[in-house]
């Protein structure tokens, strides 16, 4: 545990009532995105609320610009780390250097095998006792005990990876049931919080998808909602210019797009490893050809084939996928089959989950990298 000290300002200390009331207003704010924001202004119009309101601005916890409230960095990173308190609660320790594997190399954890020193590997690994016991054999046990060169034996070590990983988000409509959506942004910010504290060589990109994708900026994900459904037809042909989608209907799923929008940013990072995490709940009802969105419901062939083609494509290039399949009331409907094709074509990981199973289904594909498939009521 770490102390730092600082000359006291004279202020009280936040009480556990105080702490509460900011954990609680973080809940909804998770749960409604820019409208508790927005909430904060009927809020202040309460004496008493409205002083909680300027404690929060004190403690740099929330910025006023203008008319509008806007939450600081401190408070983004407060709601991390309340995330990775609440979704990975039981992490076991390990070192903040990357991730442990099942090979031999440098920077991880020692071993207990031993092997003969080479130039440049580190003196702080060397085997005192293997060292000695190979100068006492070639030169006999008697003193003083002269060692060469070629005693030197150090200790082997894991070796660790680094990893990028773009996680796809769907914000179609469907991802306001059942609690979904804010499950997702919670698991999100989780990782953003334990790549910081333990495996700072690693990064990860947000991208949401719905009609278009959209590289998700990490200050804006705690206000992020899914598309409100704005077409209620039971059969949808439509075909968009790229250049008029925002015009378009938004609450379609163009995981094709979001497939496109991570092999860009895979191409620009440097990990050793690279993987796609896709959260979803439904079958894809929209993908690109050309400078055209097309959107198709109930979902056609030609969808899945242009997203299945952009994931092998994906695959090719090494990246590893894991899918995670949201089934609180989709689970005897087509679109499983769907995910079992992504996942066999990949040659990548599904779990089938409900929501408040997500946290420890990304824990799992995270952490160990598993490549079996799971299935979680």
């Amino acid at each position: 545990m770490r102390f730092s000290y600082q000359q006291w300002d004279g202020k009280d200390f936040p009480t556990q009532e105080h702490l509460e009331f900011f954990s609680n207003f973080m809940d909804f704010l998770l749960e409604y995105g820019q409208e508790a924001m927005d909430a904060l202004h009927d809020l202040a119009d309460d004496p008493e609320q409205r002083e909680i309101i300027e404690r929060w601005i004190e403690e740099g916890l929330l910025d006023k610009v203008g008319v509008r409230f806007r939450l600081t960095p401190r408070a983004i990173s407060s709601l991390q780390r309340q995330a990775l308190m609440e979704v990975f609660r039981n992490l076991r320790p390990d070192s903040p250097e990357g991730h442990d594997t099942t090979h031999i190399g440098l920077g991880g954890e020692c071993m207990e095998e031993t092997r003969p020193y080479q130039f440049g590997d580190p003196v702080s690994h060397l085997d005192l006792t293997a060292t000695l016991r190979n100068a006492v054999r070639r030169g006999g046990p008697g003193l003083p005990i002269r060692l060469q060169e070629s005693d030197f034996e150090v200790q082997q070590t894991e070796s660790k990876s680094t990893c990028s990983t773009v996680i796809l988000l769907d914000m179609s409509g469907s991802m306001n049931r059942w609690n979904r959506f804010t499950q997702a942004k919670r698991c999100a910010m989780a990782m953003y919080a334990l790549i910081r504290q333990r495996f700072i060589l690693d990064t990860v990109d947000m991208v949401g998808f719905a009609t278009g994708s959209e590289i998700i900026p990490e200050h804006k994900l705690p206000l992020l909602m899914p598309k409100r459904v704005s077409l209620f037809d039971p059969q949808v042909r439509m075909s968009v210019p790229l250049s008029d989608l925002a015009k378009a209907p938004q609450h379609f799923t163009n995981l094709h797009m979001g497939l496109m929008t991570a092999r860009r940013i895979l191409a620009r990072r440097g990990g050793a490893n690279k993987q796609v995490f896709i959260i979803t709940d439904g079958q894809p009802t929209a993908h690109v050809e050309g400078d055209q969105v097309h959107l198709l419901y109930p979902p056609e062939e030609a969808t899945a084939l242009a997203t299945l083609t952009e994931a092998m494509m994906l695959s090719r290039q090494g990246v590893r996928f894991a899918t995670f399949a949201l089934i609180e009331d989709y689970y005897y409907m087509d679109w499983i089959n769907f995910v079992e094709h992504l996942t066999k074509l990949t040659k990548g990981v599904a779990f089938y989950c409900t929501s408040g199973n997500l946290a420890n289904c990304i824990m799992e594909s995270y952490l160990s990298g598993k490549k079996t498939k799971s299935y979680l009521a």
